[in-house]
């Protein structure tokens, strides 16, 4: 550890930070479905949202309430470390979506602080359209204590990962990747656009958005097993391990790992050569 931090407020916990509202448009669903080189014909032609477009309407909102409880002076160390959808049914052109997050913990471990959030969107019905669970993790960062509750868990076990996969699905991070995505999902993060500013933080470059990797995971697992049907994904999430540059050449692994409730549990890892840069990835798709 590098920064011993008390201010945390613990006080913020659990409180539900202002909603945002957003209006899906046909023309949204469809950007970002081509920023993320998604094959799926319903998505490029914007009749249904893939999976991890759910970011979009949730981006404003995701991270107000851990300005409430994180010093803010130690923002600057903040990446993306685990997401995870939980799906009540897919997002639709037209729907009006109103999305709104709180922090409901945070834990110290050996490299640094995890903060846990919560997030859920509804439609105008107030109707759940999904919840999401992410972690913000503080590279360097001791807050001193743990606090409140965890994200759910989603491990992949060695079980799992040492029989032959049901799918492998190959993928290539094209060099415009990050300023196709920007735009399409509403991060416009320097790091992912800038070089000088990447390499100022200490990154090798311009890096990939974490969700955009995601989002390549998502269409890999749809097309394989769920037969391109975003209707049938009822959970998934992600641990975010090694970061992902333009030009990357990337294999996603899917494996069985279960069933349940008219469901099948899939597990999932996706590396670029010898790296993990996706690990205890979970979809449960309904049978």
């Amino acid at each position: 550890m590098t920064v011993v931090d008390n201010g945390f407020d613990d006080a913020a916990i659990g409180v539900w930070a202002e909603p945002e509202v957003v209006t899906v448009t046909r023309e949204s669903i469809a950007a970002y479905a081509a920023a993320t080189n998604d094959p799926i014909e319903a998505h490029l032609r914007g009749d249904v949202a893939p999976p991890v477009f759910g970011i979009v309407p949730a981006f404003d909102a995701m991270m107000s309430p851990a300005v409430d409880v994180v010093p803010i002076e130690i923002f600057g160390r903040i990446v993306h470390g685990e997401q995870d959808f939980h799906f009540h049914r897919p997002i639709v052109p037209g729907d009006v979506l109103t999305t709104r997050a709180r922090v409901i913990g945070y834990d110290t471990v050996d490299s640094g602080t995890r903060l846990s959030i919560q997030i859920e969107t509804r439609d105008a019905q107030d109707d759940l359209v999904n919840e999401q669970y992410l972690i913000g993790f503080f590279r360097g960062v001791d807050a001193g204590r743990n606090v409140g509750e965890r994200v759910p868990g989603h491990r992949l076990d060695t079980t799992t990962t040492s029989r032959e996969p049901v799918a492998v699905v190959e993928a290539h991070v094209d060099d415009d990747q990050t300023f196709r995505y920007a735009p399409a999902s509403g991060d416009p993060m320097p790091i992912h656009l800038d070089e000088e500013v990447a390499k100022d933080a200490g990154l090798p470059g311009i890096i990939a958005h974490g969700l955009c990797t995601m989002a390549f995971t998502s269409w890999a697992v749809l097309t394989e097993v769920a037969a391109s049907d975003v209707h049938r994904l009822r959970r998934f999430a992600v641990r975010f391990s090694t970061m992902v540059l333009p030009g990357d050449d990337l294999t996603t692994r899917i494996w069985r790992s279960g069933s349940a409730d008219g469901a099948t549990e899939y597990g999932f890892q996706t590396t670029r050569g010898s790296d993990v840069v996706i690990t205890d990835g979970l979809a449960v798709v309904a049978d």
